[in-house]
């Protein structure tokens, strides 16, 4: 069974910590965590995907599919930011693809935080820069909401290692305490090119992703075939790119104009809550909007509330069905 290797893990992780609850126990207890995840039955549960990435997204582009980026990792109450729980809590619920934000501690070991600083996400406070991994280790999460979690901030070599394990899918959100290099070097030691996606925000990044890594899928922002030519003329392979086009407003011609030329589009809904596309299109209810941007053949959606959209849109289930082999 595919999730033999992540439970010895999280024995492990559970154990070193006193003990946590499972994403079912936490759920019970916690009712906007009940209430929210809904279980996609679609999502294989006796085989991880083995397609290899670049066919996999070529697969979600020819077949119409679409997958949902969990934001930070999705977190909803009682279920941390960049927590390998919370991966674990989403992948059950059939997302498959999680943002993750990858920093380095003082004693150079690669972890899951989104800040600079550790105050805001878990019980501890301090830059990360100036704290060593046994110490960042033995901090808690804080989830959205404020409150502590019986979850520990993981290393990037154990959630690679799950990912490998599930078959679940990482986009890697290079922090300022780290580098592309060593980000790099942990996804090969783990065996985990088929499981990542690098994250670039601009050229300079594109340029580095693609000396160092490429065999390995990134995003870029790209929105038709001259900029394309231009991450082509700094190294980047087309088939290893996602053509990412922002979270302002949904651009279904350039959408259109990078299909043309074989590369897939993302785009995301994420942002500040209260004024993310997330927030505005779910207002009502309706998802409609999120199928909009699957009509105009985005492939990946970046979002702060997949679990939310997942049930109201069907193009997901290509992910997990058709294109998940």
């Amino acid at each position: 069974m595919r999730f033999t290797g992540f439970i010895a893990i999280s024995t492990l992780i559970l154990a070193g910590c006193g003990g946590g609850d499972t994403p079912s126990n936490s759920a019970a207890k916690n009712p906007a965590a009940s209430s929210t995840i809904v279980s996609n039955p679609s999502l294989p549960q006796d085989r991880a995907r083995a397609l290899p990435l670049q066919d996999y997204f070529d697969c979600l582009r020819e077949e119409g599919g679409v997958v949902l980026a969990a934001h930070r990792g999705g977190p909803v109450p009682g279920y941390p930011e960049n927590a390998l729980e919370t991966l674990q809590f989403n992948f059950d619920a059939g997302i498959v693809v999680s943002e993750i934000d990858i920093a380095e501690s003082r004693d150079g070991v690669l972890f899951l935080m989104h800040d600079r600083t550790l105050g805001r996400t878990t019980t501890a406070g301090g830059p990360v820069v100036d704290t060593d991994w046994d110490a960042i280790a033995r901090t808690r999460l804080v989830d959205n909401g404020g409150t502590e979690t019986r979850f520990h901030p993981p290393k990037l070599t154990d959630v690679l290692l799950w990912a490998v394990e599930t078959g679940a899918i990482v986009e890697l959100d290079r922090k300022s305490s780290t580098s592309f290099r060593n980000i790099v070097s942990a996804v090969r030691a783990a065996g985990a090119v088929n499981n990542a996606i690098l994250i670039s925000y601009n050229d300079n990044d594109a340029g580095e992703i693609a000396r160092l890594a490429p065999d390995m899928m990134l995003t870029a922002s790209a929105r038709g075939s001259r900029d394309i030519a231009r991450l082509e003329d700094i190294g980047v392979d087309p088939e290893n790119l996602i053509a990412w086009l922002g979270t302002n407003e949904p651009d279904a011609a350039a959408a259109r104009r990078v299909l043309e030329e074989g590369v897939e589009p993302a785009f995301g809904t994420l942002g500040r809550s209260g004024e993310r596309l997330d927030d505005l299109w779910l207002a009502d209810g309706d998802a409609s909007e999120f199928q909009d941007l699957i009509d105009d053949g985005h492939v990946l959606i970046a979002t702060d509330r997949p679990l939310e959209i997942a049930p109201q849109i069907s193009a997901d289930e290509l992910a997990t069905t058709v294109c998940w082999r």
